[in-house]
């Protein structure tokens, strides 16, 4: 009998991912494709197919395709549409799931992204073995999976679990996306940072090696992680109260549903303990006792290339 193989999809704001996943975890196949190439969902579909198309012929005499899994933005379960996601130019309610399944003439699941990632953290990653946690993903946005007593909470309407959408600082910044202010996304996301820093910079006069770019427009979080490295005090203040900010949403977080661990994957967490100690002392401290000492912080274990493509694909594992 054929081997089973799963294509997985993660659908982001500035780029796609894609690959062909076996059941261990290995990913045989991978690439990526630029989401603003596809003004509109159908040309992404007709060009995906066109690529995989030759790779799944070549491997079907030694494999057996078993469906396609997607994560992206806003992505609903139930319905295997993305709805309004703030995050893509491809506007409106997108039955993506169908239009791929139908493409490809073989099962499509659909779901948010970070959900994708909490199932594949649970399968693949740091989460085995795991019946309560929480995965948040630090990227160009904010997004959470959380996972009780074994499965993931969707709600009764697919949305369940938009944590980066709360509201840390009310009145804060304004998220362009969604038009609502103070959300966490607006703060701990990789542009949330770089405006932090922009802010810092621009309300002392303290020296910084941010200051020697002189197009400001063009700070990524990468410029400011390495001037943290080399002690820069704006972009390690940058990581400290970014840290803070985290650790006191995890603490209203653990209080909700007293998770085992809180996962965190993306972009971001290449600082390291630049962003967790500050997150973890912060959680801490905003703990009641009966939770303090019982949670851990922890950074995904999965190959961040693949990640997002195994959280994708054990959506099929997972169903069928």
């Amino acid at each position: 009998m054929n081997s089973e193989l799963v294509i997985g999809i993660d659908i982001g704001g500035t780029g796609i991912q894609y690959g062909i996943c076996e059941s261990s975890g290995k990913v045989l196949r991978k690439g990526n494709l630029k989401t603003l190439d596809y003004p509109e969902p159908g040309d992404f579909v007709n060009e995906f197919y066109r690529l995989l198309e030759p790779e799944m012929t070549l491997l079907s005499n030694d494999y057996v395709f078993k469906g396609i899994g997607i994560g992206a933005p806003n992505g609903n379960y139930y319905t295997g549409s993305i709805s309004y996601a703030p995050n893509l130019t491809w506007k409106g309610d997108i039955p993506l799931a169908k239009m791929i399944s139908q493409k490809f003439s073989m099962p499509a699941l659909l779901t948010n992204d970070a959900n994708a990632a909490a199932i594949g953290e649970m399968k693949f990653g740091a989460a085995r073995g795991m019946k309560d946690f929480i995965m948040i993903t630090l990227g160009t946005g904010v997004g959470s999976g959380i996972v009780c007593n074994g499965q993931l909470i969707l709600g009764h309407d697919g949305f369940a679990g938009e944590l980066g959408h709360i509201t840390v600082i009310p009145g804060g910044r304004l998220h362009p996306g969604t038009g609502m202010r103070g959300a966490l996304e607006c703060y701990a996301s990789a542009s949330g940072v770089v405006t932090s820093a922009l802010e810092l910079l621009e309300s002392s006069r303290e020296a910084s090696i941010l200051r020697n770019i002189n197009d400001k427009s063009k700070i990524e979080s990468k410029d400011i992680y390495n001037a943290a490295v080399q002690g820069d005090t704006i972009a390690l203040r940058t990581f400290y109260e970014t840290g803070k900010l985290l650790g006191e949403s995890f603490a209203n977080f653990i209080m909700f549903t007293s998770p085992e661990a809180i996962i965190l994957f993306g972009g971001l967490t290449k600082a390291g303990d630049l962003l967790l100690l500050p997150a973890r002392e912060h959680m801490e401290k905003n703990l009641l006792p009966i939770f303090r000492g019982k949670v851990k912080l922890m950074v995904s274990q999965l190959n961040e290339s693949e990640a997002a493509i195994l959280g994708a694909a054990a959506l099929i594992w997972d169903r069928y």
